[in-house]
């Protein structure tokens, strides 16, 4: 089965670049399941207001749930104080799996991977190159999975792709994603030095074609074994450890949702109680 790990549904409010205004899900579902993509995760583009635009993503994820995954976009600097309850309605409510974080909103804070910790979710952030600050994320919570997109990269900054291809070999905990890498030896270092189970295939849809960015792993020429896990079967093990209910013990750091309790209450409920991962 492949999944595709990274992929952005819904709209954006700020309307300066394709990034933050629109990003339309049917046609990148048409391009997935014509190059055989069965799973994707999604989250939404930039917002002013993730609480706002992740009930969004969970009426898309509704419509889709045999093909979309949700993960909650938190923005760690504007949503402190609420971090654990957005997490948790999202987890409880709408069954995503996962949080976006990016870096041009804000790098990952304690109070965002404690509710990542939590709940037992990955954490997907991209760091824009500022790949130094996985090595003060990753040794701090050595039991929160870090997925950090474009090996580090969009920009094809090549030291920060470089110094994750290093990371993925240091930490245990820390993953990359194929999505939008143009520097195409450098996915080759890193599956050789870290391994297949380090790197997870992803597309950045629906921006980016994704059986385009699918042919770069069949052009990897990987074994059986080792092309089953990135396109797939490193997705499922990130997954699968998804709780419903915090980890005994743990405290939310605030009382109450700042959201809109009626447009998240408009997305409705995803599925059943059950965090079983049916793939």
């Amino acid at each position: 089965m492949i999944i595709d790990c990274h992929c952005h549904a819904g709209r954006g409010d700020v309307m300066t670049a394709p990034w933050n205004t629109d990003a339309p899900i049917e046609p990148y579902l048409r391009r997935a399941r014509a190059a055989g993509i069965a799973r994707t995760v999604v989250f939404a583009p930039f917002h002013n207001d993730y609480g706002i635009a992740n009930a969004e993503v969970a009426k898309i994820v509704a419509r889709h749930p045999d093909r979309l995954i949700g993960f909650a976009f938190i923005h760690a600097t504007r949503d402190r104080g609420h971090i654990f309850d957005m997490v948790r309605h999202a987890v409880t409510r709408w069954r995503f799996r996962g949080i976006k974080v990016h870096g041009y909103d804000a790098m990952p804070t304690r109070e965002l991977c404690d509710a990542a910790r939590a709940f037992r979710l990955p954490i997907l952030v991209d760091v824009v190159g500022k790949a130094a600050v996985v090595d003060m994320l990753a040794p701090q919570y050595p039991d929160v999975n870090f997925l950090i997109p474009h090996l580090g990269s969009f920009r094809d900054d090549w030291r920060a792709q470089q110094l994750v291809c290093d990371q993925l070999v240091r930490y245990p905990n820390v993953f990359t994603d194929t999505s939008g890498v143009r520097r195409f030896d450098y996915l080759v270092e890193a599956i050789r030095r870290a391994g297949a189970r380090k790197v997870l295939f992803g597309s950045d849809g629906p921006w980016l074609h994704p059986a385009l960015e699918l042919h770069k792993i069949r052009l990897l020429k990987l074994s059986p074994r080792d092309e089953a896990l990135v396109l797939g079967g490193n997705a499922m093990r990130l997954l699968r450890g998804a709780r419903r209910t915090p980890l005994p013990g743990f405290r939310s750091t605030s009382t109450s949702i700042r959201r809109s309790r009626a447009v998240v209450a408009a997305a409705g409920t995803v599925g059943d109680a059950s965090m079983e991962l049916e793939l």
